[in-house]
C-alpha cells in the first residue's frame, strides 16, 4: 500500500516543519492547496501569498527537501486555469490532483488537462456524492482516481465516510486499470477496509502527523 502523508499548510513554515519529519520515510508528500472558494478553508499560498511561493514558481528555489521528497499538489481551488496549474508545474509537481467539482463548466477541464499531459501524473478527485460517470470522458487522460473519504473537504481530522467503500468497488469494477487513491478519514482501521475494497494509495494527514510516533504509524499503514 502506498501511503502519502498530507499537509494542509497554514503557511510555508508548516510545510518545512512537517516535510522535515517525513523526509527519508516517505517518497512523496501531498500538499493541499485551498483557495477558500471551493472549500471553506484557505491554505498557503492563498492564505498568505509570500515571497517563498514567488521564488518557487520562478524556480529560484525548490520546495522544502525537494531533493529527497516528491510533491503532489491537490488543487482544491475554484475553476483552476492553465496558468494556475503551470505555477504548480514550476513548483516541481510530479503529481497534480484536480477536483471534478472545481469546474463550473465541465468542458473547461480539457485545456487544463492538455497543459499537464505528459508532464505529471494527473489525478481526478471525486467527492462521495459525485457520480462516477464523469470518469468515462477522462479515463484515458488521467493517471489515477482520487476519492474523498470524508464529507467536509478541505479539513483534516474529519470522520471517515464508509460510502467511499462502495465508490471504490464501483470504480474497480468499471475501470480496473486505473489506480484508486483515497484522501481523508485514514486510520489503521479504515485503511484495512479501504485496501479490502480495492484502494491502491492512501493519503493520510492527521493520523500521521498527530500520532505519538510518526515513523511507527507510517510503517503500520504501509504494511496493511
Amino acid at each position: 500500500m502506498e501511503i502519502i502523508p498530507a499537509i494542509l499548510p497554514r503557511d510555508f513554515k508548516e510545510i518545512e516543519e512537517k516535510a522535515s519529519l517525513i523526509k527519508g520515510l516517505a517518497d512523496i508528500v501531498q500538499i493541499d492547496i485551498c483557495d477558500g472558494k471551493l472549500t471553506a478553508s484557505t491554505t498557503w499560498p492563498y492564505k498568505k501569498r509570500d515571497q517563498n511561493f514567488e521564488s518557487i514558481i520562478r524556480e529560484d528555489r525548490g520546495m522544502p527537501f525537494w531533493e529527497e521528497l516528491d510533491y503532489e499538489f491537490d488543487l482544491m481551488i475554484k475553476n483552476p486555469t492553465e496558468d494556475d496549474v503551470r505555477q504548480w508545474l514550476s513548483a516541481g509537481a510530479v503529481r497534480i490532483v484536480l477536483h471534478a467539482e472545481s469546474f463550473d463548466d465541465p468542458s473547461s477541464i480539457d485545456p487544463v488537462l492538455a497543459v499537464l499531459n505528459g508532464l505529471v501524473e494527473i489525478g481526478l478527485s471525486l467527492n462521495i456524492q459525485t457520480p462516477l460517470d464523469i470518469i468515462e470522458k477522462y479515463k484515458d487522460k488521467i493517471s489515477f482516481i482520487q476519492f474523498m473519504g470524508i464529507t467536509k473537504v478541505g479539513f483534516q481530522g474529519q470522520a471517515f465516510d464508509p460510502r467511499v467503500l462502495v465508490k471504490i468497488k464501483e470504480a474497480k469494477g468499471k475501470y480496473p486499470e486505473i489506480p484508486v487513491q483515497v484522501d481523508g478519514g485514514i486510520s489503521l482501521s479504515t485503511a484495512e477496509q479501504l485496501k479490502e475494497a480495492g484502494a491502491d494509495k492512501l493519503v493520510a494527514g492527521s493520523s500521521i502527523f498527530e500520532s505519538e510516533n510518526i515513523v511507527d504509524t507510517y510503517r503500520k499503514l504501509e504494511r496493511i
